[in-house]
């Protein structure tokens, strides 16, 4: 947690990152949009099991160029693993940018009872992310989320902004994706299933991460 005197820099480290994507995409290039209807339906042992529409007021409010919602089956996976990909062209300015699940989740009535963060080791390297178990009345998820972009991944929020400014100055671009999966937990001991929703979570993310990498813009 943020001490009091952090908090008070939030707004005007904002806007300086505003004020520098800014100028620093003056001749801007973003890159073509990602066909993320075309996504695998298939791939290692999973399976598409559904697609899952999104509400238009939610999709407005995402604000997001390209989305992909998506429920995978995995052969062998007692747990279905959701899958959501908001993928942004332009960060410029601060005119569109992801929405992270630490304000989402609550806001949609689910509360955290576990943060933090784990490394998955992938055929594309490793990559970190944010876990979450969150409870709502009785129901119980793990949450893993991160943000990819052309050069790699991050897992917090603040990396994920500096990686913004970094990207629009070296490579005058600003796109960014937030992938986020959602594996509800089975009824029982909370901490087996805690655990047996976070290996799905992983091995799913194992195998869904080289795809997202080499279908989205580089």
């Amino acid at each position: 947690m943020l001490p009091p005197w952090a908090k008070l820099l939030i707004p005007v480290f904002l806007g300086v990152q505003a004020v520098l994507v800014y100028f620093s995409t003056g001749s801007e290039h973003p890159p073509a949009a990602p066909v993320l209807s075309g996504f695998p339906t298939e791939f290692d042992n999973w399976t598409r099991l559904r697609e899952d529409p999104i509400d238009p007021d939610v999709v407005n409010t995402l604000g997001a160029d390209r989305l992909l919602s998506r429920t995978y089956e995995g052969r062998g996976a007692a747990l279905p693993v959701s899958l959501l990909v908001a993928w942004f062209r332009s960060q410029r300015a601060g005119a569109s940018q992801p929405h992270s699940p630490k304000v989402c989740l609550p806001a949609s009535g689910w509360t955290p009872e576990t943060t933090g963060e784990m490394s998955i080791a992938t055929a594309a390297g490793e990559i970190t992310a944010n876990r979450y178990v969150v409870s709502n009345r009785g129901e119980r998820a793990v949450v893993l989320y991160l943000y990819q972009t052309a050069r790699g991944t991050v897992a917090g929020e603040w990396a994920s902004k500096f990686q913004v400014v970094a990207s629009a100055l070296r490579d005058r671009r600003t796109d960014m994706a937030l992938v986020r999966l959602v594996v509800e937990s089975s009824p029982g001991d909370r901490a087996v299933q805690d655990r047996l929703a976070t290996a799905t979570a992983a091995d799913f993310a194992r195998g869904v991460y080289p795809l997202l990498r080499s279908q989205l813009p580089q």
